[in-house]
């Protein structure tokens, strides 16, 4: 059975405060979650003074606020990582950040990092990508925004570097939050997989449970998803998120979805074996029957239970002679 792994995206959701971001690590491990992931990144890096919010983020912060202003208020230290993957530690579930600027790569790195995850908006951004490359041994590359030649152009800087194929796994993603449904194109997942010949998944920010899993029923390999602690909170991304009880239910649902994908192989599973003579039927007299009569469409019939002669051998039994008496509904024997 094939273990998906769930990323579960605290992301800036702590709001800047170490105590809510203890409290998200809390809800990821609560829920079974592979990891537990942040961000890192230097403000002034990533947004120069005059970037814009995208429309979710100018709907969900303060009107007046710039991007710049409002990263500033949710940056992580490097004191910050260093409680935060200690803290991880202690609650025995995985620390990872997304890097968003060449500086940040070597803050993860620093810390022991040996997964790499590249966030969609980097896709684009070749000395991001050779730095990643050089700095983990594996790599997961986020796709939203992207077409297929962008995507594979990224690929193809990556493996210039040397870095192995087989230790990438790609996200299809669509960065809109929330991302409406009909713009989820899930089968787009299916295609990247076909096309790159690197193991896929699916990061996802779409409202509620459903795509994510569906995405497990395809083949994913990893499943990202936001969460917080209250979607109601003021923040950029809380809108976009599970609440707790939902990050539960859906890696219950991911993990129900692994079992039932099975090995394939169309044969009675050993639970309903048990079954199959019970509502199964048997070829039955349905009169009564004396030795040397005939078998016809008059004096047989079909009904439960299955434990006599399958009616597939209908017509081998029509026209054969009764060997014995036969009461009303008693199994048929040649």
């Amino acid at each position: 059975m094939a273990h998906t792994i769930i990323i579960a995206e605290a992301g800036v959701n702590h709001n800047g405060s170490m105590e809510l971001a203890k409290k998200l690590i809390d809800v990821a491990v609560e829920a079974g979650s592979d990891y537990v992931k942040f961000q890192t990144f230097k403000a002034a890096k990533i947004a120069s003074k005059s970037a814009a919010k995208a429309a979710y983020q100018q709907q969900t912060t303060s009107a007046g606020e710039s991007q710049l202003d409002m990263l500033r208020k949710l940056e992580l230290s490097d004191a910050d990582h260093v409680l935060l993957q200690k803290y991880c530690a202690e609650k025995k579930i995985k620390f990872l950040s997304t890097a968003f600027d060449l500086d940040s790569i070597d803050t993860l790195k620093a810390l022991g990092i040996k997964l790499g995850k590249i966030p969609s908006g980097e896709i684009t951004n070749l000395p991001y990508l050779r730095k990643m490359a050089a700095s983990f041994n594996e790599l997961i590359l986020s796709t939203g925004m992207c077409d297929m030649e962008e995507l594979q152009a990224s690929v193809q800087a990556i493996l210039k570097t040397g870095f192995p194929k087989e230790k990438i796994t790609i996200l299809h993603c669509n960065t809109e939050y929330p991302t409406p449904f009909e713009d989820v194109n899930l089968k787009a997942m299916l295609t990247i997989a076909q096309t790159v010949g690197v193991p896929v998944g699916y990061s996802d920010h779409t409202l509620g449970i459903e795509v994510p899993v569906a995405a497990v029923a395809l083949g994913a390999a990893v499943i990202e998803k936001h969460f917080t602690l209250d979607r109601n909170m003021e923040g950029p991304d809380h809108k976009a998120s599970l609440e707790p009880a939902e990050l539960v239910a859906m890696v219950k649902a991911i993990r129900h979805i692994e079992k039932a994908m099975g090995n394939g192989i169309k044969q009675p599973s050993s639970s309903e074996i048990k079954n199959r003579a019970i509502a199964r039927k048997s070829i039955v007299a349905s009169e009564e029957i004396h030795a040397g009569e005939l078998f016809t469409e008059k004096n047989i019939t079909v009904k439960r239970p299955g434990t006599g002669i399958t009616p597939m051998k209908w017509d081998e039994v029509i026209g054969k002679v009764a060997k014995r008496d036969f009461a009303e509904d008693e199994l048929i024997e040649l």
